[in-house]
């Protein structure tokens, strides 16, 4: 299939180009590069012998996106284009509103108007809100998101249901992750957000090279067995691989919309992972346990067996190697893409 990938230029887009490519797919990514770097396609072009065409372009530039839908012959659209931090959006909320539903509404309307009607849309487990129990189930309602990052989720979600409710040509899936750690294996390609990191495990490779003092524990009075909090912590290989089993899931059967866990069911406490980047990188990560954020919650994992059952996707890589993996980019490129 020709497929094109918005934000393909991020760190889980880049992955995922990646495998489409190595499966055999033809790829075109649209990235305005916010959070991104053209750098990371030209490795993936290294890395697979196969070209992208990259189109720099913000989503919301929408006659640009429809004469590219117009002349593109896209079977397929992935969409990992949005903003993604929970504290900036937390901020600046009409920021994130505006920037992600109407990336998204843009999004669509090009589809319509081309044959498009295949779409894995990049969703998350915020959705899931603070009173589902765990590990969460697919089927859970009502989806209520705590922060503003959350809640464009929630209404794209609705939003793209609406869509495939009223046109049965539409066959969307909603991929709800988690927390997405490691890189490629070659070490060539791998996490690198613009600024402070907001996500554990960047921040902690950071620390090992150096680039920030120390790791900040938030909180380690919880009810779990050290205290830290648990989450499903899951391969950014992993994940690519779940987004393209969708993708071909979708194109062989009569789905209109459907929601799959990405995950591996297994929650993994913060200090957990402090110890596996310790025993890959062999640099000890100095922390300071500070008290808890709000709205953070104990426990956040998946049941994934839907995935499992319908998809044919699991999980395979442990906290071992994703930290491996993270340890041996990071390492390779201490500066991200920009060294």
């Amino acid at each position: 299939m020709k497929i094109l990938v918005t934000g393909g230029a991020g760190y889980i887009g880049s992955h995922t180009v990646l495998t489409l490519l190595e499966k055999g797919h033809e790829v075109e990514v649209v990235d305005n590069f916010d959070n991104s770097s053209p750098e990371s396609i030209r490795r993936v072009e290294r890395l697979t012998g196969r070209s992208v065409e990259l189109h720099e372009m913000d989503l919301r530039e929408e006659s640009r996106l429809t004469e590219l839908f117009a002349g593109g012959g896209f079977d397929a659209v992935i969409h990992f284009a949005g903003l993604k931090a929970v504290g900036e959006s937390v901020e600046k909320p009409a920021l994130y509103y505006g920037t992600n539903l109407e990336s998204t509404l843009c999004l669509v309307r090009a589809m319509a108007a081309s044959s498009t009607r295949i779409l894995v849309f990049s969703s998350s487990a915020t959705v899931y809100g603070p009173r589902a129990e765990v590990p969460y189930v697919e089927a859970y309602e009502p989806l209520e998101a705590t922060n503003p990052y959350g809640r464009t989720k929630v209404m794209i979600e609705h939003v793209l249901g609406d869509v495939a409710a009223a046109d049965p040509s539409w066959r969307v899936g909603l991929l709800r992750y988690f927390n997405p750690v490691g890189a490629h294996p070659s070490g060539e390609i791998g996490e690198d957000p613009a600024g402070i990191p907001n996500n554990l495990t960047p921040y902690i490779a950071q620390v090992a090279v150096g680039r920030l003092a120390q790791l900040g524990v938030f909180g380690d009075d919880y009810d779990t067995p050290d205290g830290t909090g648990l989450r499903d912590y899951i391969h950014v290989m992993d994940l690519a691989e779940g987004h393209v089993a969708c993708l071909e899931h979708l194109a062989g059967h009569d789905i209109s919309c459907r929601a799959w866990n990405l995950g591996t069911g297994e929650g993994t406490s913060v200090l957990e992972v402090v110890a596996a980047f310790e025993k890959a990188s062999g640099v000890e990560i100095p922390y300071e346990v500070k008290p808890r954020r709000a709205g953070d919650l104990a426990r956040s994992y998946a049941d994934a067996s839907r995935a499992r059952d319908e998809l044919g996707w699991v999980a395979t890589r442990g906290i071992d190697e994703m930290c491996a993996d993270l340890w041996r980019w990071q390492s390779q490129n201490p500066q991200g893409y920009r060294g």
